[in-house]
């Protein structure tokens, strides 16, 4: 039967411009409308019969017989806009084309003058290798929308998102025009509502921007746009809010006389306060000092005494004990024995006084001088402790934790807590709980605060290194989002099985961390629209471009 599809053009190959495995080029006919991003496939003749071979188009140019541009001037009688020019050009548009794939895997080049049509959605699900996918690993990531109008689903292998193929997802592009964080939250809430065993899946999340995720249960108050349920139904989502979610919100400075958290805005339901005192603190204090230089680990071993002597020799608890019996609180810790004696700081195992009188120094400014509230003496009733709130978490449980309005160093210690808690959990507790989930999805904005590009250890990057390197086999899966992937340590982003690029500025796209991208494919990234995006996929051969709905929940400074 043949083939019912215009024929777009033909494919073209010339002594300077050869096609090859990798890539071929067509012509246009003349009115058609091609876009970079467009999944094309050429007809190939083999002696076994005929196949297709897929591609993308990454760059568009037009040509014609003029040798120069000086030749065009002169043909318009030279240089005369308003007049017909003496000589008519003849002249073409060709497409340039990377090769995705081809449906009987004959990867010779695309011979000359082959019928090149506008891919079909099966098609395109060829090209991407979504049809070799069984149906219940396909995870819907978005849709394709070409220029002669076609649509097509592009799903992500779940298996290279949760493991154990692959794992961790890096979305990065400018603030706003990217919308990083909507489309993290849409594709975890396409996570779970198509993957198998969803309801073993325990999210985290984390609010580091004003109110935007403290609402998430919430439907929108005028609910979404005609255009976006049909979008939510193209990709065979329901468009709903999350259910089953948990709210962990930071105690503040007023907390104690209004009861109110210190928070942008307070979820309708099911949340509750978290702090941190001293017992809940000195076996991370490593994380809370994680960003001061360390050159000669002085302060790494203090944390190592202070530790040590606040811990039960029996248990590994809390428990001072021996000398450090007195030590109760922050204020105990800071002004008492053994650290000072007689308002002097003292020697404490290999480390001088004069490093214990800098480490009270650099603890006192940030758990009193300028903490926001978090850091408490006791903790009142009530309040809870982040690291077993953590430890608690479900299959089927949305857990998020704000630290929108918490100092560097506190929200720090919150992602560093929450990692390695979950990591414990998995890496070495996990066989003792018969309900842990199977695989846990912990996101973050601004990841290049915890994990920067240059090259410093610090316990946060080494806990951050430990999920990115060792989560996958673990279940421990994470979803992280920057401006610039460029200040993101290169270990971080080489180990995500996918990367989503919104906008960026071409200054960032010529940084390494974008040379698995063509040169065409970073121009055209500099033009993407607010809600565009290009994904990356292990499965994939080539960057593609998708649209994504709207998230159907009550967000902040939207209505």
């Amino acid at each position: 039967m043949p083939d019912e599809r215009p024929v777009i053009g033909l494919s073209s190959a010339t002594a300077n411009q050869p096609n090859s495995s990798n890539a071929f080029s067509f012509w246009l006919a003349p009115g058609v409308i091609v876009n970079p991003f467009d999944i094309v496939e050429a007809e190939q003749v083999a002696h076994e019969g005929t196949s297709r071979t897929f591609g993308i188009v990454t760059t568009l140019e037009h040509t014609t017989d003029a040798p120069t541009h000086l030749s065009n001037f002169i043909s318009n009688d030279f240089g005369q806009v308003t007049v017909e020019p003496n000589t008519a050009r003849q002249g073409t548009t060709v497409a340039r084309v990377a090769v995705l794939s081809n449906d009987r895997d004959i990867y010779m080049p695309v011979m000359n003058d082959r019928p090149v049509r506008f891919a079909d959605e099966a098609g395109i699900h060829t090209a991407l290798g979504i049809d070799q996918v069984p149906e219940r690993y396909r995870v819907p990531a978005g849709l394709i929308e070409m220029s002669n109008g076609t649509r097509a689903v592009v799903y992500l292998d779940s298996r290279y998102i949760l493991g154990p193929e692959g794992a961790h997802v890096n979305i990065t592009g400018i603030s706003g025009l990217a919308t990083k964080t909507s489309y993290a939250i849409f594709l975890i809430q396409s996570i779970l509502q198509k993957v198998e065993n969803r309801d073993r899946i325990g999210v985290i999340i984390l609010n580091v921007k004003h109110g935007d995720l403290l609402t998430i249960d919430q439907p929108p108050r005028h609910g979404l746009p005609p255009e976006q349920h049909e979008l939510w139904r193209a990709l065979g989502l329901e468009p709903k809010p999350f259910s089953n979610v948990r709210y962990l919100l930071p105690y503040g400075k007023e907390t104690r006389t209004t009861g109110r958290p210190n928070s942008f805005r307070i979820p309708e339901r099911n949340w509750s306060l978290y702090a941190y005192s001293l017992e809940d603190t000195y076996n991370k204090l490593d994380l809370l000092l994680s960003n001061i230089p360390d050159p000669w680990d002085t302060i790494g071993a203090l944390i190592g005494e202070i530790t040590q002597g606040l811990s039960d020799p029996r248990t590994g608890q809390w428990g001072p004990s021996g000398r450090w019996k007195g030590v109760t609180d922050w204020n105990s810790l800071l002004n008492g024995e053994p650290l000072v004696k007689e308002g002097q700081a003292q020697q404490v195992g290999d480390v001088r006084a004069v490093s214990v009188g800098r480490f009270r120094r650099l603890l006192r400014r940030i758990v009193q001088t300028r903490q926001t509230g978090i850091f408490v003496d006791q903790r009142p009733r009530g309040v809870k402790n982040l690291s077993e709130e953590i430890a608690k978490i479900r299959g089927g449980e949305t857990i998020v934790v704000d630290i929108a309005r918490l100092a560097d160093d506190e929200q720090t210690l919150v992602f560093g807590d929450i990692l390695r808690t979950i990591y414990a959990l998995y890496a070495e507790e996990g066989s003792e709980r018969e309900d842990l989930p199977e695989k846990v999805i912990i996101f973050v904005d601004e990841l290049n605060k915890y994990a920067p590009a240059r090259e410093r250890e610090s316990p946060i990057i080494e806990q951050v290194l430990d999920i990115a390197e060792r989560g996958r086999s673990l279940g421990v899966v994470l979803f992280g989002a920057e401006q610039f992937m460029s200040a993101v340590h290169e270990r971080v982003v080489g180990n995500c099985s996918t990367i989503v690029i919104g906008r960026s500025g071409s200054s960032e796209l010529s940084s390494p961390a974008y040379r698995f991208l063509d040169p065409e494919v970073k121009a055209n990234i500099t033009r993407l629209q607010k809600g565009e995006l290009v994904i990356s996929h292990a499965t994939f051969r080539q960057p593609v471009k998708i649209l994504f709905p709207k998230p159907a929940y009550l967000q902040e400074g939207v209505e």
